[in-house]
């Protein structure tokens, strides 16, 4: 998968011999959004505003700070929102699966818990996205961010987010496994705003604005208390680890902040193990925020996570607030 993901980003053409593979998967895909929009199966319609931010190509581009951000700002702006996850990774003993910030990886999966972690809110995680609806609005919660939730159409939505990665754009353009598309760029027209972490222009939006992400904090793995980015808590060269969608981005905040490392990346929702985090020569590790909900349990006194936060430019902010009075 590395080196087809390298491929994607490289311009190879080597990709282009599983043409076959890419005609089928955008069929598949196409007949099932279809099933839902001729009315053969159900969109859920929820009574209360549904915001749905995903993305269009596989790996990391940053959704999951916004969705955080979103939740948060929302909740200042005097909504009771709540946030609904698929749960990758995690097996539930239930669902729907209520999420905390405590709550087991395994269960619940990698991004719930670091949502629920930095935002305090409600998180489910289901399958079946309309019934984890059903349980945040039974819970009081007057709006739904549905995370990673373009491709899942039986939850209706009232707005669709797409965020791109900056830095590594559409790749070659190409649907699955030609290239890194879950669907074609023309789906770019139909959602309500393309976000794009990073500088990009962004082919056929409706709608564009940009947005960055932050360093905000470093976090202890043990205790979880907070330090000030500016106020690093450990010295020396770092173990720096990435188990995300583009490792590279990770690596490239720490260079910005003046801190020396080695890198480890490794494949996105990566199972942690104590031996990930265990190094012959004792220096402090660093990680990601997605990464730190893994490790908790087995960390040492040397673990450390690094927090970021969305920051989106003014414009979609006021774009976001136009929106929302209209709903």
């Amino acid at each position: 998968m590395k080196g087809l993901e390298k491929a994607w980003y490289s311009g190879a053409r080597w990709p282009g011999l599983l043409t076959p593979l890419e005609v089928l998967y955008k069929s598949v895909t196409a007949s099932r959004r279809q099933v839902y929009q001729s009315g053969r199966r159900e969109i859920w319609a929820s009574p209360v505003p549904v915001i749905v931010v995903g993305n269009i190509t596989v790996g990391g581009t940053g959704k999951s700070p916004l969705t955080a951000w979103l939740g948060r700002w929302l909740k200042d702006q005097g909504w009771l929102p709540g946030i609904i996850s698929r749960g990758y990774g995690g097996h539930a003993p239930r669902y729907p699966f209520y999420v905390s910030d405590t709550s087991d990886v395994a269960h619940a999966g990698d991004e719930p818990v670091m949502l629920a972690q930095q935002t305090q809110l409600p998180v489910v995680v289901d399958p079946d996205r309309p019934r984890a609806a059903r349980k945040l609005i039974a819970a009081g919660c007057n709006i739904l961010l549905s995370d990673d939730g373009l491709q899942h159409h039986a939850l209706g939505r009232d707005i669709e987010l797409v965020v791109v990665d900056g830095m590594r754009g559409f790749g070659n353009g190409r649907c699955l496994p030609v290239g890194p598309l879950r669907e074609p760029l023309s789906r770019l027209r139909e959602v309500d705003a393309v976000i794009s972490n990073g500088d990009l222009q962004a082919p056929d939006a409706a709608a564009q604005y940009s947005m960055s992400l932050v360093p905000s904090a470093w976090r202890h793995l043990n205790d979880g208390v907070c330090y000030s980015i500016d106020a690093r808590p450990f010295d020396g060269r770092v173990h720096a680890i990435a188990g995300i969608g583009n490792p590279q981005r990770f690596f490239k905040t720490l260079e910005t902040l003046g801190v020396a490392f080695d890198q480890h990346p490794l494949p996105d929702h990566h199972r942690f193990s104590a031996h990930d985090v265990r190094f012959a020569d004792n220096r402090p590790v660093v990680m990601t925020a997605k990464d730190a909900v893994k490790c908790r349990s087995f960390a040492n006194e040397r673990c450390w996570s690094l927090d970021i936060e969305a920051c989106p430019e003014p414009a979609l902010i006021e774009w976001l607030a136009s929106r929302l009075e209209k709903l």
